[in-house]
């Protein structure tokens, strides 16, 4: 509280801590106590008609004081009756002074046009909350029902998300977050990559679609429980040269070609985790490391016709049924001797 009045006979003197640089102080941090005619000095814990006359004392000023006590700038540091002498005194100063009504008018104009609320609010800016107003906020929020608490922090977090939803929109080209949730996803995009785009997390308009536009939000689910939509094809598709279709291109990349996932990937420039899911969708089944056993069985053809058996196995056990070593059909195929032995069929070795 900004004041608490004290009965003279209960004014004790006893030092309450230290501040942070051994100052004692004798009156709590963040209250003001004060009574009729006094107000007691943190200080000395001494009671004077004006304390902030008798920091001098001290060697404090007025705002050096009230800062390192935790009270509000404009926290009187006088008693109530010093107060109100000194506020009929400036009626007085403000009907017959004319520096003094000069001044009022200067304050009444800044005041109308908002500039005295501009610069309080510029001066206030990064300043620590002083002691004596946290409790009266504390004070304030413990009268205001729960409930009534919870309600008004959940329409500022709806506000909130709405605000970043649209500036989402705007930087987007967009009116509304609506439209700029259907227009990408009829592009063949998704919400993570809208949220990517927008500088949010990934899972961003996942979550808060349904607050900040409900009407897109069921539209939306709408269209991911029905079946699967040609999006997740749409940036392969448009990588693809030659091929109306992304299945026949996986198919005969991978199955005529035998390409493998990394080829395909690099001539797409798209991930390999990206190819692999659309050969899943498309049926298309991966044969793990199929360059290298598509050559290896082309090098085993080519040897079987040199030498006019129908395949290597045939060959492979002809020789050695005739009694030669692995190193001396090496010899003749011009190939290593490990190479054949890992080609061979059960019956050649």
């Amino acid at each position: 509280m900004s004041e608490a009045a004290f009965d003279s006979g209960v004014r004790s003197s006893r030092p309450l801590g230290r501040l942070a640089d051994g100052t004692v102080f004798h009156v709590p941090i963040g209250v003001m106590q004060i009574d009729v005619e006094h107000a007691r000095c943190h200080l000395c814990g001494d009671w004077f008609r004006s304390v902030g006359a008798h920091l001098r004392a001290h060697g404090w000023d007025r705002a050096g004081y009230r800062e390192a006590f935790g009270l509000e700038r404009s926290q009187p540091l006088e008693g109530r009756a010093t107060r109100e002498r000194r506020a009929r005194a400036m009626e007085r100063r403000r009907r017959d002074d004319p520096a003094v009504r000069a001044g009022c008018e200067v304050g009444r104009q800044w005041a109308a046009t908002g500039r005295l609320s501009r610069l309080a609010a510029s001066a206030a800016r990064g300043r620590r909350q002083p002691e004596q107003r946290r409790r009266k906020t504390l004070l304030t929020l413990a009268a205001i029902p729960p409930r009534v608490r919870h309600e008004a922090a959940g329409r500022a977090s709806v506000a909130r998300l709405r605000a970043v939803a649209q500036r989402a929109a705007d930087d987007a080209g967009f009116a509304d977050v609506g439209s700029l949730v259907r227009s990408r996803l009829t592009d063949g995009g998704s919400l993570a990559g809208l949220s990517r785009a927008a500088g949010l997390h990934k899972d961003w308009f996942s979550r808060h679609l349904r607050t900040v536009d409900p009407d897109t939000a069921r539209e939306v689910a709408e269209m991911v429980s029905g079946p699967r939509p040609p999006r997740h094809d749409a940036e392969l598709s448009r990588r693809i040269r030659g091929f109306d279709d992304v299945g026949a291109f996986l198919r005969r990349r991978h199955l005529v070609e035998h390409r493998s996932v990394r080829a395909i990937a690099e001539e797409v420039g798209m991930s390999r985790y990206a190819v692999t899911a659309a050969m899943e969708r498309h049926g298309v089944t991966l044969t793990p490391h199929v360059t290298v056993r598509t050559a290896a069985r082309d090098h085993a053809g080519r040897v079987a016709d040199t030498h006019g058996f129908a395949d290597l196995d045939a060959y492979l056990r002809d020789r050695r049924e005739a009694g030669w070593s692995w190193r001396r059909i090496a010899d003749e195929c011009g190939r290593p001797p490990t190479w054949l032995r890992r080609h061979a069929g059960p019956t050649a070795r």
